[in-house]
């Protein structure tokens, strides 16, 4: 009966042969003959020629030393070390580098913004971004040549559609009634304006300021917007 984890035996026997030690210890001296022969030899040999046994001591070591030397070499070959500049380095080896921070990009507050110092083309853009600041979910500036008097065009935030001329004047030049029975004549018919309004930099006449009245257009002058841009507060919802 066989016991579990315990070889099996294979029935063969192994017998005590005399024969094999006694050839174990012969083959041992024979050896040990041959390097005893040989010690005298060579040392006969550098009785008889010192020099030349001192030469071939030499030589023996200097191949040693050789020999230790490339062994030294190859283990360092073989060993990891840092990374030349021109390596490839496997993907699980790449530390990711610091992210940079940008620094932030502030604008101007509109409300120290010279409104008087812009282009027409800048005046029109600032306009559209007052619109978008208060919640406008789309203000864009359309003015041009045949833009029918509208320079922007938004959607306020309760998704009525805002249609806006800028006049960007200087102090001495009003904004008159002709300029507003211009835009009075396109803003609803042609631009489906729910809001109408007109903004500029300098004031309105008293004849513009009837006509807006009467159709319905808000008017915006210097300082109105100026308290537009510091106070935040759109002027639709007034």
């Amino acid at each position: 009966m066989t016991t579990a984890g315990r070889r099996p035996h294979s029935g063969r026997t192994y017998a005590f042969s005399l024969r094999r030690l006694s050839l174990c210890f012969g083959l041992i001296a024979l050896v040990l003959l041959a390097a005893g022969t040989a010690l005298k030899a060579g040392a006969r040999a550098a009785d008889d020629h010192p020099v030349a046994a001192v030469a071939l001591g030499l030589l023996a070591l200097a191949a040693a030393v050789l020999v230790r030397r490339r062994r030294v070499r190859v283990a360092r070959t073989a060993a990891p070390g840092p990374s030349a500049p021109g390596d490839v380095l496997s993907p699980d080896a790449i530390v990711p580098a610091a992210p940079v921070e940008e620094p932030l990009e502030v604008e101007e507050p509109l409300a120290e913004v010279g409104f008087e110092a812009m282009s027409a083309e800048e005046f029109e853009q600032a306009v559209a971004d007052l619109c978008r600041r208060d919640g406008c979910r789309t203000a864009e500036v359309v003015g041009g040549a045949g833009d029918l008097g509208a320079d922007v065009l938004a959607v306020t935030p309760d998704g009525q559609r805002l249609v806006i001329q800028c006049k960007r004047y200087d102090a001495a030049h009003k904004v008159g009634s002709q300029d507003l029975q211009r835009f009075g004549g396109t803003c609803f018919a042609v631009h489906d304006a729910h809001i109408a309004a007109v903004v500029t930099t300098s004031e309105f006449t008293e004849p513009a300021l009837e006509y807006a009245a009467q159709c319905g257009i808000l008017c915006l002058d210097g300082q109105a917007l100026t308290t537009w841009a510091s106070t935040g507060s759109a002027p639709w919802t007034e």
